[in-house]
Order: C-alpha cells, then sequence, then structure tokens
C-alpha cells in the first residue's frame, strides 16, 4: 500500500488544570489516505477536536501540551516542526474549518479579504489576484452575487452562508487535507445537509482528504470513507464505514448505532441510549473508560486499558471481548 497522506501514531495531549492533569488524547492512532474522507465520531469530551487542534500544533500552551507521539503528514512529522514551518503548512497545505463560523470570522474584515488572505500570505499573490480569487471561491461553494459579498461583513450573512465562507477559507490554497470540526453544528437541519453535501463535493472534485469530526452517525453513513469511533480519548474501533454499519464490534460504537433513528420505516426497532455519562477525564477508571457503562463488563475489563487490535483487514478495535 501507498504511504498514507496522514499517519497520526500513539499520540498523547494532556492540559494542567485545578482539577490535576488531563489527558485529553491518550494513545491515539489512525491514518487518512489522499483523497479519502476519514470520519471521527464520539461523544463530547472523546478528544475529536484535541486531536485536530494536535494536527495542526494549535494547542495552548500552557495549559496544553502534545506530550509524545508521531504526526506525519506527506511523511514530515508535523510535530518536529518550527513555528514557522508550521504556519506555512496550516492554512495552505492543511486546513480546518471550525464549529462555530462567526467566532471564526473577524467581524471587522469584509468576507473578501478573509477568504483572499490565505492566497494573499501563502502564495504571495497581489490583493487584487486573491480578491478575484476569492470571488471564484465564493461561486464555487454556490453563493449567489459574488461580487457584493466579498465586500459585505460576516454579521450580514447567515449562518449557512458564513459556513460556506469558511469552507472558500479552506480551498484557498487547494490543500491536500480539510479537517472540518463539527462544521453543521449551528445550523438547521436542511442547511446542515447542504453544507456538507457541498464539502463533500468539492473534497471530491479538489481530491483533498477529509477528516470530518462529528458526533452524528447519521453524518458518517453518508459521507465517510472510513469510520474512526473515540471514547475517553481513546480509539476504540476503526473500520471501513460500510463495514462498520454492518457489523460494529465495540460495546460503545453498538451503542451508538443503537440510538440513531432508522428512517427504513421499519417502527419495530425501539431506540436505546447509552446509560450513564462519558468519564470524566481527570479521573479516567482503571481499565476500560467504557467499562462502566458496558452491559458486557468482566472484571478483566477493570484492571488494563484493551490495546487496539486488528480483528479483520482493516477493521481494528479495542476491547478484550474481541481479542
Amino acid at each position: 500500500m501507498s504511504q498514507p497522506l496522514l499517519s497520526v501514531r500513539h499520540l498523547v495531549t494532556r492540559f494542567r488544570t485545578s482539577r490535576g492533569q488531563i489527558t485529553a488524547v491518550n494513545d491515539v492512532s489512525f491514518d487518512v489516505a489522499a483523497g479519502e474522507t476519514v470520519a471521527i465520531v464520539g461523544e463530547s469530551g472523546s478528544g475529536k477536536s484535541v486531536t485536530a487542534l494536535s494536527i495542526l500544533g494549535l494547542i495552548p500552551d500552557p495549559p496544553g501540551h502534545i506530550e509524545s507521539g508521531e504526526i506525519l503528514f506527506d511523511g514530515q512529522d508535523l510535530l518536529k516542526m518550527s513555528d514557522a514551518e508550521m504556519r506555512s503548512v496550516r492554512g495552505n497545505r492543511i486546513a480546518m474549518i471550525f464549529q462555530e463560523p462567526m467566532s471564526s470570522l473577524n467581524p471587522s474584515l469584509t468576507v473578501g479579504l478573509q477568504v483572499g488572505e490565505p492566497i494573499h500570505l501563502h502564495q504571495q499573490a497581489p490583493w487584487r489576484v486573491a480578491l478575484d480569487k476569492a470571488r471564484e471561491l465564493l461561486g464555487m461553494v454556490r453563493m449567489s452575487d459574488t461580487a457584493s459579498r466579498v465586500a459585505a461583513y460576516p454579521h450580514q450573512f447567515s449562518g449557512g452562508m458564513r459556513q460556506r465562507a469558511m469552507i472558500a477559507m479552506a480551498l484557498a490554497c487547494e490543500p491536500q487535507l480539510i479537517i472540518a470540526d463539527e462544521p453543521t453544528t449551528a445550523l438547521d437541519v436542511t442547511v446542515q445537509a447542504q453544507i456538507l453535501d457541498l464539502l463533500k463535493d468539492l473534497a471530491d472534485r479538489t481530491g483533498s482528504a477529509l477528516v470530518l469530526i462529528t458526533h452524528d452517525l447519521g453524518v458518517v453513513a453518508r459521507y465517510a470513507d472510513r469510520v474512526v469511533v473515540m471514547y475517553g480519548g481513546r480509539v476504540v474501533e476503526s473500520a471501513p464505514a460500510a463495514q462498520l454499519y454492518a457489523h460494529p464490534r465495540h460495546p460503545y460504537t453498538q451503542g451508538l448505532m443503537a440510538s440513531v433513528p432508522r428512517l427504513d420505516g421499519d417502527t419495530n426497532v425501539r431506540l436505546v441510549p447509552i446509560e450513564g455519562q462519558p468519564p470524566d477525564l481527570a479521573r479516567i477508571p482503571e481499565g476500560c473508560a467504557f467499562a462502566p457503562r458496558c452491559k458486557h463488563a468482566t472484571a478483566a475489563c477493570r484492571q488494563a486499558a484493551p490495546a487496539l487490535h486488528e480483528i479483520e483487514p482493516r477493521h481494528q478495535v479495542a476491547c478484550i471481548l474481541e481479542v
């Protein structure tokens, strides 16, 4: 097999807090191939967003720091790059779309300036050329009247339009990798579908790999090639999307699947919530972090955290029941 575009290996990211040290990302490993869409799924607090920020070198230090691991992007370890080298990668070869576009866009600058800025900075294009490209990019994300939109400010845009502007910014330098962190959280359901369809279509057209961070397994089914399931800061299962949906192997993944409404008309299928609460990262229990909520847990589950291991080609799970 060819070398992955992105290879995260044994990543550990911790934060110092008044409650002690919190391990937000604990020995996380996964790969993203060129042109592939990988979804990272899990409840709030599972470590999804911190993993993304670690990849981009955006962990605030203090209080956070990346303690160990490798993040290989196109064969280079991002953790060994200087700040200047990371700035040349961030927004250029790797772009990120954040959860809330209103807090990510600068309210005092026009949308055109913000979409054109990566082109001006990373490609040394004159502002006139960058603004022309910004108009073209806003057209690509299916925004009407681009001539007036480039001169508008973020507060003049709806939530869906602001997210389209963020996608345009992400695509500005034709990145090899786009990371979208809950890109539709603040949008209504119909706009969510439009934004995700647009993002996936543009990633396919440009050949960019896409890492989609979400808690919504319905999103995963439609858009992802492969799924990484996180819980308590760890990867608990990783598999091709179709394989994961057909046969989820970790009890947490099974619980997530059972709690998703079905659209096939089968009214006999009852939604089953996962009992209990996600773990407190400052007080992760011994053994498997999911054991306190798992109906299959045994005494052995509470003694040592199970390692992620392959149970069939490209399907990995961290559960002693699958050893």
